[in-house]
């Protein structure tokens, strides 16, 4: 698909996710400036349209990011420890400072990603390189034995009902008023933009970086601070998406390459568009009641996955 065709498409599904809910929406009613209308449009749709948006391109970007610092394609938050590292640090927070601001349980839960994130890093230097399956698949067991250590005091603390309906991804529960800490990440974007180039020398190896006159270690935990960093926030404001990292930075590295610059605002776009897409889809799959989006990533990221694992294979 062309560019301005993502663009479109984006739009269309922007427009989608604002009229598509339990409660209908005229067109003519807003005109009209009716009061309830506007009370749902303004509280719910738009907050919830704006944060998928916003969700879906940082988790594609951390992922892209991810993939070129461990020069590996199947590497995302979900598959490196990142996101069960932070789901930890919330747990930690939750037992030990229940009453915590927001800002505080975000600091907390980027600090474990950030440690969880370098740990697997360091991990990684024991491991064959040069196959690309068994780096995010010790990647996976070691996110679930972290997530295992989370669940053991979540039951001992009797907090795992409430973990896990924090953390599953979802969307109906964001309003106007509780979402706007995912505006931190568009700085962060802004910043992944500028150092894009960097990464992709990064993502060459470190002899490569080295003889460009990079600091590749400096770099590279730039890098993670800044996939940690966006974790965290995500993680706490709308839960867990799985895939999403991994699926949209190889679907467009296969149409566009793998030069970062001129693919990030792309796979900010394309997460963008299958978060939307997914989050409709999960309105609509059994109205009026909703599936979580997190549910209906799950199913199609990992057909998708499996598809990528295949082709890669006999490429």
């Amino acid at each position: 698909m062309k560019k301005i065709g993502l663009f479109v498409l984006l739009l269309l599904l922007i427009v989608s996710s604002i009229f598509v809910g339990v409660k209908d929406i005229s067109l003519t009613q807003l005109f009209q400036w009716d009061s309830q209308q506007q009370l749902v449009l303004l509280t719910t749709r738009l907050p919830r349209t704006i944060s998928l948006v916003i969700a879906g391109s940082t988790i594609s970007i951390s992922g892209l990011i991810m993939q070129h610092l461990t020069q590996n394609k199947f590497v995302s938050p979900s598959t490196a420890g990142t996101m069960d590292s932070a789901r930890l640090g919330i747990l930690v927070v939750m037992i030990f400072f229940p009453t915590a601001p927001l800002l505080f349980r975000s600091f907390i839960a980027f600090l474990f990603a950030f440690g969880g994130t370098l740990a697997f890093i360091y991990l990684t230097r024991f491991l064959p390189a040069k196959n690309q399956v068994m780096i995010p698949l010790i990647g996976v067991m070691f996110g679930n034995i972290i997530g295992s250590v989370a669940t053991f005091f979540a039951y001992q603390f009797q907090l795992v009902q409430n973990m896990s309906s924090w953390l599953q991804g979802n969307f109906s529960t964001v309003m106007k008023g509780n979402y706007e800490l995912l505006y931190l990440t568009i700085p962060l974007l802004i910043v992944t933009y500028l150092f894009a180039y960097r990464f992709t020398v990064v993502g060459m190896g470190e002899d490569m970086a080295t003889n460009l006159g990079l600091n590749y270690q400096r770099i590279q935990l730039f890098g993670l601070g800044i996939v940690a960093l966006s974790s965290a926030v995500v993680l706490i404001m709308v839960g867990n998406i799985p895939f999403l990292g991994v699926i949209v930075p190889n679907l467009v590295s296969m149409r566009y390459g793998d030069h970062m610059k001129n693919t990030l605002a792309i796979t900010a776009v394309g997460g963008s568009i299958f978060l939307l897409a997914c989050d409709v889809l999960a309105r609509v799959v059994i109205a009026p009641y909703e599936v979580p989006v997190s549910v209906v990533v799950g199913v199609l990221g990992s057909f998708i996955f499996i598809a990528l694992l295949m082709r890669r294979k006999t490429a």
